[in-house]
């Protein structure tokens, strides 16, 4: 499957306020983001943000070093249109995850909704590493996905959906679980789909965190 394909067609046919993941505010994302205690410069990566208003959010609320990673350069380029100059101040990274190496650290890295899709073992292990590689010893990974009663399938893919010990296994050691969130999500046309929220801390094995 052409991951990039797949999104940009999604992006094309329903627009970026149409696609079943769209949120007016991402509110707990940005509840879990200041709750994870990173420094405003201390970077936050959004993978596969897109079209996502978080960007918007943490601008707005003194937020620098920012990153937006998504494999639809579709998605970046509507965010980047609504962002008129501010686009400027995020760097885009047009890259599927399971391919990207990180030329810098975070102190948050930010997924909602892409890590449930990654089916296949061997693509669950390099968006792993490539999370590894990206965070800051002692930052933050904040994931979410569709909890164990969210739906089986989305944008016509299947997902995998994760509790906190699936998520725990899935990771291995060295991140630390510091909270949970559900939400109960409302697609642009009613339909509930139910997400869990993890936020995890980082410190590298071995490390003396």
């Amino acid at each position: 499957m052409n991951r990039r394909d797949h999104w940009d067609r999604a992006y094309h046919e329903k627009g970026p306020q149409g696609v079943s993941w769209f949120q007016p505010r991402p509110g707990v994302s940005l509840e879990l983001i200041g709750q994870s205690g990173a420094d405003r410069q201390s970077g936050v990566i959004d993978v596969g943000g897109g079209a996502s208003n978080l960007v918007d959010h943490l601008l707005d609320a003194g937020y620098t070093s920012l990153a937006v990673l998504d494999v639809s350069p579709r998605a970046m380029s509507e965010a980047q249109s609504r962002l008129g100059r501010r686009a400027a101040e995020v760097q885009w990274i047009e890259s599927d995850v399971t391919t990207f190496v990180p030329s810098r650290r975070f102190g948050v890295w930010h997924d909602r909704a892409v890590f449930h899709f990654l089916t296949e073992p061997g693509d669950r292990q390099k968006y792993v590493a490539a999370l590894r590689q990206a965070v800051l010893p002692g930052g933050a990974a904040i994931i979410a996905t569709f909890a164990p009663d969210g739906p089986a399938r989305c944008s016509g893919l299947e997902v995998v959906r994760y509790d906190e010990s699936l998520m725990c296994s899935e990771l291995g050691p060295g991140f630390a679980l510091q909270a949970v969130r559900r939400e109960a999500h409302r697609t642009p046309w009613g339909a509930e789909q139910r997400f869990a929220y993890f936020l995890l801390r980082y410190s590298p094995p071995g490390s003396a965190g």
